[in-house]
């Protein structure tokens, strides 16, 4: 497999768990120096992925590419190119967050003097290192994870979720973190619930389900033609509404968002949206609110519609492993399990 100008390619990859597929032939093409939004419903095979490519399990068929080559079983030493959180990072309780980093910087790849405090600086965790682990909160945690998966300056970041346990203002920082690694030509590949998180930091997003990948590509290229106009209006006056509109875009193209307070979605490009607002008047329906844009959510579950378990909650990052200390790091900046195994 050559893949010019891709950081990370998989091609047919399949991976069971007894009888159930978990992944039937995924081909992702992930180019170099961007930042790659992986989406999928839940159990739609993402954190089986995630764990392919750090070599945690083996696939039953297809290849993976990291960094330009060839990434098997015997080939686990490579890792130190990437760095990986996926799932819950695990730390040792009792020492400090710079600590912890020093015993995982020991036992990886070579540390040049002051990437730790770099490190700390970077994650905004300067002031609390001398802090013990276990003092910290879960979006603390979350971004000594991300500090320890940055040790060796990977070419290569491999994030799960890893907005889980931040607040707002966490969220944008690291939002502005992962884009200021991409400038500088890392990729950064992230699995995440949160949708519009991603549509705000993606540069190219790949959408799985059931183990296939449904969509790929440049997200503005993606959204362009999957417009979102959304309505209020009384809700007395929604079905009167409804039917005002589809003649406009067809019946299958507006329907109730759900609750009851009166919203619409009318699927046309944003730039129609005085066309509704006018079809709405002519019907004598006056609209209390109108929001038009450009949505990944649509485009989403469009793509997603019907599997089970879809879901699309709001959580944002995490590698295998449990909750308990990590043993020491061989290879991969790997902040659950310390390397590879």
């Amino acid at each position: 497999m050559t893949n010019d100008g891709l950081a990370l390619a998989t091609r047919g990859l399949q991976k069971r768990f007894g009888t159930r597929p978990a992944l039937a032939g995924l081909d992702l093409s992930v180019p170099s120096g961007v930042v790659y939004g992986f989406l999928g419903p839940n159990g739609a095979g993402k954190t089986t992925t995630m764990r392919l490519l750090t070599g945690l399990i083996h696939p039953d068929a297809g290849t993976i590419e990291v960094l330009g080559r060839s990434f098997g079983r015997a080939d686990r030493h490579r890792l130190f190119e990437v760095g990986a959180l996926i799932e819950s990072p695990s730390f040792y309780p009792y020492l400090s967050g710079r600590d912890n980093l020093r015993a995982l910087a020991a036992t990886g790849a070579p540390t040049g003097p002051g990437r730790i405090e770099e490190l700390l600086e970077l994650v905004g965790l300067r002031e609390r290192g001398k802090d013990k682990v276990q003092t910290y909160s879960l979006g603390m945690k979350q971004r000594l994870g991300i500090a320890a998966a940055l040790l060796s300056d990977p070419r290569l970041l491999l994030l799960d979720e890893p907005a889980n346990g931040l607040d707002p203002a966490g969220i944008v920082a690291m939002r502005e973190t992962l884009r200021h690694l991409a400038a500088q030509g890392k990729t950064v590949f992230v699995s995440s619930h949160v949708l519009g998180e991603v549509q705000q930091l993606a540069d190219v997003i790949g959408i799985i389900a059931a183990g296939r990948l449904v969509r790929e590509g440049p997200i503005d290229q993606l959204l362009l033609g999957e417009g979102a106009v959304r309505i209020r209006v009384e809700l007395a006056e929604v079905d009167a509404a409804r039917t005002a509109l589809v003649p406009l875009v067809g019946d299958a193209m507006v329907e109730a968002i759900a609750g009851d307070d009166g919203w619409l979605a009318v699927h046309i490009a944003a730039t129609r949206a005085s066309e509704v607002n006018r079809a709405l008047a002519q019907a004598g329906i006056y609209a209390s609110a109108l929001e038009a844009g450009n949505d990944l959510e649509s485009l989403f579950l469009e793509l997603t519609r019907g599997e089970a378990g879809a879901s699309h909650e709001g959580t944002f990052f995490g590698l295998a492993g449990s909750n308990d200390a990590p043993p020491p790091r061989s290879g991969a900046a790997d902040a659950s399990t310390g390397g590879p195994s």
